[in-house]
Order: structure tokens, then C-alpha cells, then sequence
């Protein structure tokens, strides 16, 4: 038994800031932004939609794709680093939210790549046959630990969701191998106090290393040559780092989802939100061999390599 996705949905507030809306709040600029990020707009939450709403929306619209009743969930993960509260969870208040009464319910915080631990963590429950339908969820209002004075970060984070329904699939289907790992040393470059504070120089160099370093680990793992790869959806942080692990794969341009330009980095919502973008554009297909790759604050990585299908 492998265990794969059942349905997806994905979540953005409807409230569109622009770079030329930043040009007015901060000594930047369009162009300036855009050459080095790749991020044209982001999506920002209103002040009294939390983390817990844009979960919601997005995994109804992920239980509906599945076709499944909430009763048939086993258990809710939910990757985030903006929980509404420190307790409940989530997770927890999704439960309830969802009326998915008889599922278990976790957070996750792995910054970034927290939506691929979220993932990986589903598929041991389901493939040690534990738990039959899990929802994973990523979710984050970055809105709300962003410093809008600091042209350096504000610029880069926006809020959104992404939902997935996992349970057992077709033998040939599913997720064919995982790569997880973390370097607390690095830590010190990318935290939060009250805000998000980066080393953008050294979390660059991190991203381009690791980013290309365990995708090609993953599909070695996989028994994947590059060749067979139809599509790579990396975590949507900024367009330069996305290049350098499209160049290590050897792909081209129109097999690498590129979504930051219009969501810009939403953390653990990032690689579910491309995901749906992604499929509902056509551009994954049944049978489609596709690698899933994120890093993030810890710092993390990882990345899955999935035979897309049910």
C-alpha cells in the first residue's frame, strides 16, 4: 500500500497589495522588487481573518475534491508558524470547524517546508495502515509577523492556505520516496521574535545548495533520473533560488511551477497553493512524475518525489 492524494483546495484573502502599494509604505520599488524576488503582488489578510479561517476554507475545498465526509478523516496536521493561539491548535480548532469528529489533531512547525513534514508524517500513519484519510493543511498569516517597516522582509511574505486529503492509492501511484532534514546551527539566520528577522545573503545561499542538493537526493532515492521528472514545484521563496534548482534538475522553463510572482512566500501554504494553481491549469497530469522541494526556518528542508494520481 502507498499512500498518495486524494483531493486538494487551496485558500488566498481577496485583499491584493501590490509592489507599487509598497512603493507608498516603503523606500523600494517596483522593478527593484520584482528583479530580485520575482514577487509582483502578494495576498494580505484583513486584521480579523486568522490563521484557522484560510486553513478552513482551503481543506473544505480539499475534503470536497476528495469526495469524502469529515467523519472519514483520521487525523489533521496542520504545518504553520502563526497559529492563532499557542493552545488550541489549529489543528484542533479545525476539528471542530470541520465537524471532523472522530480525527486526531497536530501542528507542525517546521516554517516552510512544514507542508512537506506534514506530508511525510500522513504517509507513515497510512502506509503503517494506523490511520486510513488523513488532512494536511498548510496554513499561515505572515501578515501578522512581518515588520512593514523593513523593506528587506516586508516585501517577500504574503497569507494564503493549501489543503490536501491523503489516504492509500493505486500501487503505482503515490509518494515514491522523502528526503527530511534540518540545521539548527543555521537558525540564527532566519527567526522570529515579534517579527520575521533574515540574513537574506546567507538563507539565499542555503536555499540554492539545499534546494538542488536534496531534490536530486530524493529522486535518487525514487530510483528517478532527471529525465523523467514531468514537473517540479519548489517552495515559492524567490524566482532566483527557483532558477538554480530548476538548472540543477536540467529542466525547462515550462516544467517548474512558478506562483511567487502572484502569491509571494507563504511559508507552508506556498507548495500546496501551486499545487492547485498547478492542476487546475493542467499543468500536472495523471501519471505525472512530480518533485515537491521546500526549505525553510530552523533551518529545514524537504522534499518528496510523488506519481501523481489516485
Amino acid at each position: 500500500m502507498r499512500a498518495g492524494i486524494w483531493g486538494i483546495g487551496s485558500y488566498v484573502p481577496e485583499n491584493i497589495v501590490t509592489n507599487h502599494d509598497m512603493e507608498k509604505i516603503l523606500e523600494t520599488s517596483d522593478e527593484w522588487i520584482r528583479t530580485r524576488t520575482g514577487i509582483h503582488q502578494r495576498h494580505i489578510a484583513e486584521q480579523d481573518m486568522m490563521t484557522t479561517e484560510m486553513g478552513y476554507e482551503a481543506a473544505k475545498k480539499a475534503i470536497e475534491n476528495a469526495k469524502i465526509a469529515p467523519e472519514e478523516i483520521d487525523l489533521i496536521l496542520v504545518a504553520t508558524v502563526t497559529p492563532d493561539y499557542a493552545f488550541p491548535t489549529v489543528s484542533c480548532i479545525l476539528q471542530e470547524k470541520l465537524g471532523a469528529t472522530n480525527a486526531a489533531a497536530m501542528d507542525i512547525s517546521a516554517a516552510c517546508s512544514g507542508f512537506i513534514y506534514g506530508m511525510v508524517t500522513a504517509q507513515q500513519f497510512i502506509e503503517n495502515k494506523a490511520y486510513s484519510c488523513v488532512l494536511v493543511v498548510g496554513a499561515e498569516k505572515l501578515s501578522e509577523i512581518t515588520d512593514w517597516k523593513d523593506r528587506n522582509t516586508a516585501v517577500l511574505f504574503g497569507d494564503g492556505a493549501g489543503a490536501a486529503v491523503m489516504g492509500a492509492v493505486s500501487e503505482e501511484k503515490g509518494l515514491l520516496a522523502f528526503e527530511l532534514g534540518a540545521d539548527g546551527a543555521g537558525g540564527k539566520h532566519l527567526y522570529k521574535e515579534k517579527y520575521i528577522h533574515m540574513n537574506g545573503r546567507e538563507v539565499y545561499k542555503f536555499a540554492v545548495r539545499k534546494m538542488g542538493d536534496i531534490s536530486e537526493k530524493v529522486l535518487e532515492k525514487a530510483s528517478i533520473r532527471k529525465e523523467e521528472v514531468d514537473y517540479l514545484i519548489p517552495h515559492q521563496a524567490n524566482i532566483r533560488i527557483i532558477e538554480a534548482a530548476r538548472e540543477r534538475l536540467q529542466l525547462p522553463a515550462e516544467k517548474v511551477s512558478i506562483t511567487v510572482n502572484k502569491y509571494g512566500n507563504t511559508s507552508s501554504a506556498s507548495i500546496p497553493l501551486s499545487l492547485v494553481d498547478d492542476l487546475t491549469d493542467g499543468k500536472v497530469k495523471d501519471g505525472d512524475t512530480i518533485v515537491l522541494v521546500g526549505f525553510g526556518g530552523g533551518l529545514t528542508w524537504g522534499a518528496v518525489v510523488i506519481k501523481w494520481g489516485r
